[in-house]
């Protein structure tokens, strides 16, 4: 094995020890491939919110097949027997833009996660803390409760369930193995999936109307990753086939948020990130450091995934300045 592939193993053992996997793809090949902690091909692991990512690309393929018309639709259009609570007039104007953009208002000022994720419909429960009294602002909110309004959305106007139309449209067509729902959603359980350090088989995360969760809990391998990263180089084709339109891998990029130091100063496009307009990269990002990377200057699509750690979420540098010179064989990126 190269020298500096073994000094890359070493230096994610040493100081990236909750890195489990790591798959780089260029011009659609794997080139590397490596894992740690007892992790092999085909284990998975909670990609934490990356799963908002593959919402934004499950949303595209709706419009795509004709579900959904456009981004402008007002949210409650897909919810007309929802009952709005009196007083509430913000939340007639929210569309899907900006659910995709983080700039839908919540009337909260941190995430109730009790009270949805112990709801019976977590959908509804998110819909209730849609709008507020300040109105549309335009200002960036991250959320991870409010994008499970999205997967209501999608079930809504495919009259599917997620699951089977992400297995349909997504998974199968990248061959990536079908996913299943988790099933169980106490507290407890939803304590496990995120600590747990084990590998997972591929399973999605759901409420108990075995609707999956939008925000979180999709668990999904490292070359998993790489090809869904794969399919995004190549504008919504993967070996060949088209999954997406290009025109949707155009939007899902476009910087429509300008961020500062708490987000990195990345820019923001629908559920994805983009960490150098320059360079034209962009990238899904979890915590814990699990991240799709996809630079289109180098043809390369990256999968990072590891087990939870708290304060890690943006490991774009450490793709960047460590992963990429060496697997390229590079002295810079």
């Amino acid at each position: 094995m190269n020298q500096t592939i073994i000094a890359l193993h070493r230096l994610v053992e040493e100081a990236e020890p909750n890195i489990c996997e790591i798959t780089v793809m260029q011009e659609g090949n794997v080139c590397y491939e490596d894992y740690w902690h007892g992790f092999g091909p085909g284990d998975a692991l909670n990609v934490m919110s990356v799963t908002k990512s593959v919402i934004a690309l499950l949303v595209g393929i709706a419009m795509d097949r004709g579900y959904i018309v456009s981004v402008e639709q007002k949210v409650l259009d897909f919810f007309p027997e929802y009952s709005v609570k009196r007083g509430e007039k913000t939340i007639y104007d929210v569309t899907l833009y900006h659910l995709l953009t983080m700039t839908a208002p919540y009337k909260y000022k941190s995430e109730p996660w009790t009270k949805v994720c112990t709801s019976e419909d977590w959908t509804k429960a998110a819909l209730d803390l849609l709008g507020g009294r300040g109105g549309l602002t335009g200002a960036f909110k991250y959320a991870t409760l409010g994008i499970q309004i999205l997967a209501g959305v999608i079930e809504q106007a495919s009259g599917r369930k997620l699951l089977d139309f992400a297995n349909e449209y997504l998974f199968r067509p990248l061959g990536i193995p079908e996913s299943v729902n988790h099933g169980d959603s106490s507290k407890e359980d939803q304590f496990d999936f995120l600590m747990n350090k084990n590998p997972r088989k591929h399973e999605w995360y759901s409420d108990p109307k075995n609707t999956v969760t939008a925000g979180w809990g999709l668990t999904l391998s490292a070359t998993d990753m790489a090809r869904i990263g794969q399919m995004c180089l190549e504008g919504g084709v993967f070996r060949g086939r088209r999954i997406l339109s290009d025109k949707w891998i155009r939007e899902v990029t476009t910087p429509y948020q300008t961020l500062g130091e708490r987000f990195g100063y990345m820019s923001y496009g629908y559920l994805w990130w983009i960490p150098d307009k320059e360079k034209r990269s962009f990238a899904a990002i979890g915590d814990g450091g699990n991240v799709i990377y996809v630079n289109p200057e180098k043809k390369v699509a990256i999968g990072v995934a590891g087990t939870f750690k708290p304060r890690i979420f943006d490991r774009i540098d450490f793709i960047e300045q460590k992963i990429l010179p060496v697997v390229l064989g590079e002295q810079n990126t």
